[in-house]
């Protein structure tokens, strides 16, 4: 017979980041904490309900007091993420021909193809690394950058500054306010993480300020 548990999340957001906090925490002074930092960046490279970058805050937090290392920290994430980016862009090549049939010369969804395809060959290592810093936005960009079979090299060259950078800054962010508040654990978690809020929301408001005078210069060439 069914029951209630009043201990279980609703959520199943939810649940994934109590229980990816929960795990970094218990392991917080064992090497196996370096393990959960390459797969939780690994995973959340592709799959959007998995938290990485509190539990990377609160790795850096805890380097601040001497019971993580800040570069193996960087390491391990930037490791994770690494690999983790290579798994849509692969999905993308394998279905980027199949895709590709499917769209006529002249239909709006092959225009859109092709000009997203010369944006990447121009823009590509931009697009790479601020997408890095907004979760919804790197799924989309390792994946499309499959489906227009941007050149592995170029790629992987980007990639690997992306989630180096990436890493570092949310990392730092959380070592930081570790320093600061070393009296008070939580309270520099809480600040890691309102400072990443902080510079993501920045980051997209560039990019979408980048979009605007792009669309502005676009239709200016057309009249």
């Amino acid at each position: 017979m069914p029951h209630d548990n009043p201990s279980a999340p609703d959520a199943q957001g939810q649940f994934l980041v109590i229980d990816w906090i929960e795990l970094a925490e218990s392991v917080i002074t064992s090497p196996w904490l370096y393990a959960v930092l390459i797969a939780v960046s690994f995973l959340d490279s592709f799959l959007p309900l998995i938290p990485s970058e509190p539990v990377v805050i609160i790795a850096g937090v805890y380097a601040a007091t001497g019971e993580t290392d800040i570069v193996l920290v960087i390491a391990a994430t930037t490791l994770g993420a690494l690999l983790g980016d290579l798994v849509p862009y692969v999905v993308g090549r394998l279905l980027g021909v199949r895709i590709l049939k499917r769209l006529p010369p002249g239909s709006k969804r092959r225009t859109a193809h092709d000009w997203f395809a010369r944006e990447l060959d121009t823009r590509g290592g931009f697009i790479l690394v601020t997408t890095r810093f907004i979760p919804v936005g790197r799924y989309l960009a390792t994946l499309s950058t499959g489906l227009v079979a941007y050149p592995v090299g170029k790629y992987l060259l980007f990639v690997a500054f992306a989630t180096a950078t990436w890493s570092a800054y949310t990392a730092l962010t959380g070592y930081f306010g570790g320093v600061v508040f070393q009296e008070n654990t939580l309270l520099a978690i809480a600040v890691g993480m309102g400072l990443a809020v902080v510079v993501t929301g920045a980051i997209e408001g560039v990019r979408h300020l980048r979009r605007r005078r792009t669309a502005a210069a676009a239709d200016t060439v057309v009249d």
